[in-house]
C-alpha cells in the first residue's frame, strides 16, 4: 500500500447526502451542517466561497471545491450578497428568520433552489459521518480545497453530475461510489501538487517507510518498538525518534489508530464477529477491541456496526 492509498482507504460514502443546486442570482448560502468532507462541483455559473477571515475566494465552472468540516461557511453569487438560505446539520434548509425551505426550494429528484433555469447550476456531496480511517485525512486537509477543471481527471465528475437527477434501483448505492471516486480522483490532484503535510513524505524514508508499510499489512502482529527497530535494521530510539519527527506520532499510537480503523472498517462491511475482527487487527479479545474502540471513536463495536447498516439500507433505498 502506498502513502495516497493509505491516506486515501478511508473515504467511503454511506447514504452520501448529494443534491443539485440551480440557483439565479443574487443568492447566497450559509453552510453550517458542521459536515466533516463536502464535494462541490460547479456545473455552470461561477461562486464565491467566504470562511471565517479569508480572503474571499471564486469557483469558476468547471472548478470542485472540497470543504472539511466543521467550520461554516458561505458560498454566493458574489462576496457581498448577504445570505439568504441557511444549511443545518442533516442538510435542513431554513431562512434567516427560522422557516423551512426544503419542500419549498424543491425543483425534482435530488433538485432544488431558486430556479430551475438558474443560471448557477452545483451539484454537493456531502460525507455526513466520517469514515473510520478518515480521521488522519481530515487532519491532512486544509478548510478548503479548491481544483480547477484542467487538474485533475474529470470524466467521473461528469458521469456523477449526469447520475444525480436519476431516480434508478440502487441509485443511492452507485451515487456513494461515485462520490468516493471523485473525491479521490480530486484528492490525488491536489496532493501531487505538493500541498500534501510533512508525515505524508514519511513514506518515502527508507527507515520510516518501511516501517510504516510493516505496521500496516501485518497490524494482527504483536509488533513493539523495538521489535519494528529490529525489522528495520536500527536500534530502538533511533527508530522511535525519526519516525515521531516524520510522521508526528510515536509508532505505537500510529498502530493504535491504525487497528481501529481498520477495525471500524470490518465492523461495517462485513458480517465477522468482533471477537473474530479483535484479531484480524492484532487485539487479543473482542473485550479488549471494545474497550480501546470505545474510548477512541466513542461508541461501542456493536453500536458502530448497526450505525453504518442503517446507513447502507437509507442509501440503498
Amino acid at each position: 500500500m502506498d502513502a495516497l492509498a493509505s491516506l486515501l482507504e478511508g473515504p467511503r460514502a454511506r447514504g452520501a447526502f448529494l443534491m443539485c443546486s440551480l440557483l439565479e442570482p443574487p443568492w447566497s448560502l450559509h453552510i453550517q451542517d458542521e459536515a466533516p468532507l463536502t464535494v462541490v462541483s460547479m456545473v455552470r455559473g461561477d461562486a464565491w466561497i467566504m470562511m471565517g477571515k479569508n480572503a474571499p475566494r471564486q469557483v469558476c465552472e468547471g472548478d470542485v471545491a472540497i470543504f472539511r468540516g466543521p467550520d461554516h461557511y458561505t458560498v454566493a453569487d458574489e462576496p457581498t450578497t448577504a445570505p439568504q438560505i441557511y444549511i443545518h446539520p442533516g442538510n435542513v434548509t431554513k431562512t434567516a428568520d427560522g422557516e423551512v425551505l426544503c419542500e419549498t426550494l424543491s425543483l425534482g429528484v435530488r433538485q432544488w433552489g431558486t430556479a430551475a433555469d438558474g443560471a448557477t447550476m452545483m451539484v454537493t456531496g456531502t460525507y455526513e459521518s466520517a469514515g473510520a480511517a478518515s480521521q488522519r485525512l481530515l487532519r491532512a486537509l486544509p478548510p478548503v480545497i479548491v481544483l480547477q477543471r484542467g487538474d485533475f481527471d474529470t470524466r467521473i465528475l461528469d458521469i456523477l453530475v449526469d447520475e444525480a437527477v436519476k431516480d434508478e434501483p440502487a441509485q443511492g448505492v452507485l451515487l456513494d461510489r461515485l462520490l468516493d471516486m471523485v473525491l479521490i480522483a480530486a484528492l490525488r490532484a491536489w496532493f501531487a501538487r505538493n500541498d500534501a503535510p510533512a508525515w505524508y513524505h514519511a513514506y518515502s524514508d527508507p527507515l520510516v517507510g518501511k516501517a510504516l508499510r510493516l505496521l500496516q499489512h501485518n497490524p494482527a502482529h504483536g509488533w513493539t518498538v523495538a521489535g519494528l527497530a529490529e525489522a528495520v535494521g536500527v536500534s530502538r530510539a533511533a527508530l522511535a525518534r525519526r519516525f515521531t519527527d516524520l510522521v508526528g506520532e510515536p509508532p505505537m499510537a500510529f498502530l493504535t489508530e491504525w487497528r481501529l480503523a481498520l477495525a471500524a472498517d470490518l465492523l461495517a462491511e462485513s458480517d465477522a464477529t468482533i471477537e473474530s475482527i479483535a484479531r484480524q487487527v492484532g487485539y487479543g479479545s473482542a473485550f479488549a477491541l471494545s474497550t480501546a474502540f470505545k474510548r477512541h471513536f466513542g461508541v461501542s463495536p456493536r453500536d458502530h456496526r448497526q450505525g453504518a447498516t442503517s446507513a447502507e439500507l437509507s442509501s440503498a433505498g
